[in-house]
């Protein structure tokens, strides 16, 4: 059947995709492609009101709804119209054995009246619910543990300022809650109140998102090589999955700052199993033994790109230019030894990250990273993403980060095996990579490209930016 699905109007490209991998996480294998998406009638495509058919009973529809970060709430549609004389035609015409065992005697229930674009005082929900005479409601009413919750939601013309171009016509839902979400985990994984955080730690929000793209729940190990302060594998533990990081900086996986404020005081504060280990590690010169392939279930991370944090590799910019011989670090020195490091390119980074995940992800495993992209005059670059023989792009959500960037998180499902083919091909890369080290860097310096200075000069000399450029809507009328 269809249901109603309304969002949160809030990260409108992660809506969709985040349904379709609960779907696929619930439902099991193919579920997530079989869910069907359409749009209410004159309802713009970054509305809240979608709807949707789910390939299973109402308890996945529940589970979804439950878990999501983005869901409001998924609902059995009774009805809509433009007027509440078309709503009622349209409720008293929905099949009576759909609605007849939500309104028994024996039964509680509560009516709530909802809306997007406007605010309905006290006065006038309570007129509403009195008008829904031509509903047989037999139980009674309990508004704090209720059996069954029933929404009246209406929409308006809200304006062309309001996030969304003007509806067309009003509309009016009635219908009864299948599932709701629970968003009580985001006060309470808040980075604000997290005892060891960096200034590139990841948002409580879109950890929780990052986890569910990633299919994380219990009984998978779920890998972060860019682990920092640990925010993507503190959701992933949430959810039941085991972790495992890895990151270049020793002093961010061994001291953090200080005994009782590191990245194993964040799993201990929310009482969350600790990672199986933390690496020190080199994504470029990842540490696994030959031959050790196929042991995680997903990989979830945000890469460095420069802009807030630079990548590093190990070497250093001698040895990478050939003017110091690889060395040998004296076994008295292990304990306290820092490798020297030099700077690592986009274009190098996430290319190690799609070898090391064909390498070690399980067949089906899902890559979950970000990936940036340079705007232009307010527009995204739509750049190509990064590809492998591995894997199959299903989903690239779009967060705007300002009007000279954005990061698109991209991800990808393993569909192929690691090769002697594959493998060959990768270590050619690394060989071309480490002989064009400067021409990579100049490449792929996504700093440079969003702090150059804009198109044009203001009569003091001083980068003219037009104001009155920026989009009022992010998205296109239709």
């Amino acid at each position: 059947m269809w249901y109603l699905c309304v969002f949160y109007h809030r990260l409108l490209d992660y809506r969709r995709p985040e349904v379709q991998s609960l779907a696929e996480l619930f439902g099991g294998p193919g579920a997530g492609d079989a869910v069907e998406w359409r749009m209410p009638e004159n309802h713009h495509a970054d509305s809240p009101f979608h709807l949707v058919r789910l390939p299973g009973d109402e308890s996945l529809a529940a589970q979804i709804a439950n878990r999501s970060l983005l869901v409001k709430g998924i609902y059995e549609l009774w009805g809509h119209g433009a007027t509440y004389e078309e709503l009622e035609k349209a409720v008293r015409e929905y099949p009576e054995e759909r609605k007849l065992p939500y309104l028994t005697p024996e039964s509680t229930f509560k009516i709530v009246v909802d809306s997007f674009g406007k605010v309905i005082s006290f006065p006038e929900q309570n007129e509403i619910i009195k008008s829904l005479t031509y509903i047989p409601f037999k139980g009674r009413v309990n508004l704090k543990k209720p059996d069954h919750k029933f929404f009246v939601m209406e929409t308006d013309d809200y304006g062309c300022n309001n996030g969304l171009p003007p509806v067309v016509q009003r509309t009016t839902f009635f219908g009864r809650e299948v599932g709701a979400a629970d968003r009580h985990l985001l006060p309470t994984y808040q980075l604000k109140s997290r005892k060891y955080i960096g200034p590139t730690a990841m948002d409580a929000e879109m950890a929780f998102l990052m986890a569910n793209q990633g299919l994380a729940r219990p009984g998978k190990l779920v890998y972060d090589p860019f682990v920092g302060t640990g925010s993507i594998l503190v959701a992933a533990a949430h959810f039941g999955a085991m972790t495992m990081g890895a990151d270049i900086d020793i002093r961010v996986v061994r001291d953090g700052r200080g005994p009782d404020c590191n990245i194993w005081s964040n799993f201990e504060q929310y009482k969350l199993p600790e990672p199986l280990c933390v690496l020190r590690a080199d994504n470029n010169v990842p540490p696994w033994r030959p031959g050790l392939k196929e042991i995680f279930d997903a990989i979830i991370c945000d890469p460095p790109y420069g802009v807030r944090a630079g990548g590093r590799k190990s070497g250093g910019r001698k040895l990478i230019k050939g003017t110091v011989a690889p060395y040998t670090v004296p076994d008295e020195k292990r304990d306290s030894h820092i490798p020297s490091t030099a700077p690592y390119s986009l274009a190098e980074c996430v290319h190690d990250l799609l070898h090391l995940a064909a390498r070690m992800l399980v067949m089906g495993g899902r890559l979950v990273f970000f990936f940036p992209v340079v705007r232009e005059d307010g527009v995204t670059n739509l750049a190509k993403y990064p590809e492998h023989p591995c894997f199959k792009l299903i989903a690239t959500c779009e967060q705007i980060l300002s009007m000279r960037y954005s990061r698109v998180l991209l991800t990808m499902v393993k569909v192929g095996p690691y090769t002697e083919v594959v493998e060959k091909a990768a270590q050619e890369r690394h060989r071309e990579f480490r002989e064009n080290h400067h021409k990579w860097m100049e490449e792929g310096n996504l700093h440079s490209a969003v702090f150059s200075p804009a198109a044009g000069q203001a009569a003091d000399g001083k980068p003219f930016i037009d104001r009155d450029s920026k989009p009022k809507y992010r998205g296109k009328y239709v």
